[in-house]
């Protein structure tokens, strides 16, 4: 029996520089290889109080973690349903929001309750795609290049630029992938002070002025000389970024050093990949960290349309479904270090509701 070719999927993605919940339908197919149609994509942004709750997440005892978890999964399956709006799907796949992320520790969690998405809107889920992965050892991200290795292999590499910075290249006939630096989830937290959500196209860091000892300083960074695998979480940021921002000089300043820092560690990162890059992840939208890049870069920059762009991640998620539905592997042990290449993901079964006539 040839296993099934074709699926038509509803991904979910909340990433940390919480910019909101990312919903994309997609069509896959495999003929020779696999290949994608997006049909249609929106982000859902969090109000005042979802981004207060949800930063906030890491502080909150068990009990009060817990109701988090299930009143952020009723938001996420109401807000699919909207999104749906009576379009039929194979099933979700939905990467959940990330509140720890410690692999060293043998500890990830995703919030977004896959049994209470799967009962509010009657479809299959699948959801926890990191757990295992850090079971077997691994980092449990990135898990996104093996969609980078599938379906977008015709780059030399894959950057995505959201809430931190990864990428993803072949070297040496094996995928490889590993976390940059952290990205909007420093830029946009600075912008925060003044009551921004991020800094429009980069325009307030390109008014500024990089600062040498700050950026020797987050140059210095240890984790930076680390091999990978390799991955970051909000708590590396709070330890090792927030207390040198802490001593500072005008915003502006500090933008424009964080933004170089960006672009060197990504530049420097990929200092041997000479063709084309594909870049991604709402980073792409601040024009002076994608100037920078360019100008630094051995490699040509490829910036893809806004609906590939804003929806990538959450595209990938929903091929790590289709990858579990046709019983292949969907995390690469070369890219997370785990144990093995393995199948990834917690299911849960839809049950639709009864039509009455």
């Amino acid at each position: 029996m040839n296993p099934r070719s074709n699926f038509r999927v509803l991904g979910a993605m909340s990433g940390t520089s919480l910019d909101g919940l990312d919903l994309v339908l997609v069509h896959f197919e495999q003929n020779e290889s696999w290949s994608f149609k997006i049909e249609k994509g929106t982000t859902i942004p969090y109000t005042p109080d979802w981004k207060s709750r949800l930063s906030n997440a890491p502080h909150l005892s068990g009990l009060e973690l817990k109701r988090l978890d299930l009143d952020f999964a009723q938001f996420c399956a109401t807000e699919m349903k909207g999104f749906l709006q009576g379009d039929e799907v194979d099933f979700i796949a939905s990467h959940g929001h990330t509140v720890f992320h410690e692999p060293h520790n043998m500890l990830t969690h995703q919030i977004g309750d896959v049994s209470t998405i799967a009962a509010i809107t009657g479809v299959d889920v699948l959801a926890d795609f990191r757990s295992k992965d850090v079971a077997l050892g691994g980092q449990g991200a990135p898990l996104v290049p093996v969609g980078d290795e599938l379906l977008f292999h015709q780059y030399d590499a894959c950057v995505n630029l959201g809430g931190f910075a990864n990428v993803s290249l072949q070297k040496q006939g094996v995928r490889v992938a590993w976390d940059v630096c952290p990205a909007n989830i420093v830029l946009n937290a600075c912008i925060a002070e003044i009551g921004e959500l991020y800094d429009d196209q980069g325009k307030l860091a390109a008014s500024g002025e990089v600062l040498p000892t700050l950026l020797e300083e987050l140059e210095r960074l240890p984790f930076y000389e680390q091999p990978a695998p390799k991955s970051l979480g909000r708590e590396w940021v709070e330890e090792h970024i927030t207390p040198i921002l802490e001593i500072r000089g005008d915003l502006k300043d500090v933008l424009a050093t964080f933004v170089e820092h960006v672009a060197r560690r990504v530049a420097s990162d990929l200092s041997e990949v000479k063709g084309q890059v594909l870049f991604t992840g709402g980073g792409v939208h601040n024009d002076y960290l994608m100037k920078r890049i360019s100008e630094l870069a051995t490699f040509t920059v490829e910036r893809p349309e806004n609906q590939l762009i804003e929806f990538k991640e959450a595209l990938v998620f929903a091929f790590l479904g289709v990858l579990w539905k046709v019983n292949a592997p969907n995390c690469l042990s070369q890219v997370t270090g785990a144990k093995e290449d393995h199948i990834s993901g917690v299911f849960a079964k839809g049950i639709p509701s009864k039509k009455t006539d």
